[in-house]
């Protein structure tokens, strides 16, 4: 019944795997772009950069700059839209958390920024990006810490990918032969996730009291 979806997918994700260098550089950065802006792509990013690499080994050197140079940019588009917009920033995030996320830069400065864009999700990031514009974060130094922490991230999984190659190839003819079983489970997760966190902040928020009236 889902076919299409599973062909559609093999497609897509051959097309950027296979594909000459000219095409694929572009449409990493543009990817990589659009998940850490105002999409969530999640480990679209990682996927790709490890297929590519363990289907090109060489491409090891400079891949996984792609997907690092679009995060950037993503996360500068982020950034602006948030120094300029504080309604913007209300409206997608929690107040709560993002207070919480501000305090983290008071207390630890730049490693707040730096563990998020290193880690992949359920690490939140996007929400240290829009406190980073909130904040007024200096620009230059947030562009090359995202740069760095990008470059470490996506070179870790380049790296991986070159020498575990053959793994990888095996692992994703795995991921191909059980793809609606993997899809499964995903979707599963996520529905656990947020129901989870709906149940988390259900019992953590303080019940209503009754209100006593002092006046006669």
């Amino acid at each position: 019944m889902l076919d299409w979806l599973k062909s559609w997918f093999l497609e897509i994700s051959g097309q950027v795997v296979f594909a000459p260098m000219y095409f694929a550089a572009p449409l990493m950065i543009l990817v990589g772009a659009l998940d850490s802006s105002l999409l969530s792509l999640p480990e679209v990013n990682d996927y790709i950069t490890i297929a590519r690499i363990a289907n090109n080994p060489s491409e090891v050197y400079y891949f996984p700059l792609f997907p690092a140079v679009g995060s950037v940019i993503g996360c500068l588009v982020l950034y602006r839209i948030a120094r300029s917009g504080e309604k913007f920033v209300a409206k997608r995030f929690h107040p709560k958390h993002l207070d919480r996320v501000q305090e983290m830069y008071r207390k630890w400065g730049l490693f707040a920024l730096v563990i998020p864009a290193l880690l992949p999700p359920p690490m939140p990031f996007k929400i240290f990006v829009a406190a980073a514009g909130a904040l007024n974060y200096p620009l230059v130094r947030f562009t090359l810490t995202v740069l760095l922490a990008r470059m470490a991230r996506y070179y870790f999984w380049g790296i991986l990918a070159y020498f575990y190659r053959d793994e990888v190839k095996m692992m994703f003819a795995w991921l191909e032969q059980h793809f609606f079983t993997v899809l499964g489970v995903m979707l599963g997760a996520l529905i656990l996730i947020v129901v989870g966190r709906w149940l988390f902040l259900k019992l953590k928020s303080p019940s209503p009291k009754t209100q006593v009236s002092f006046t006669d």
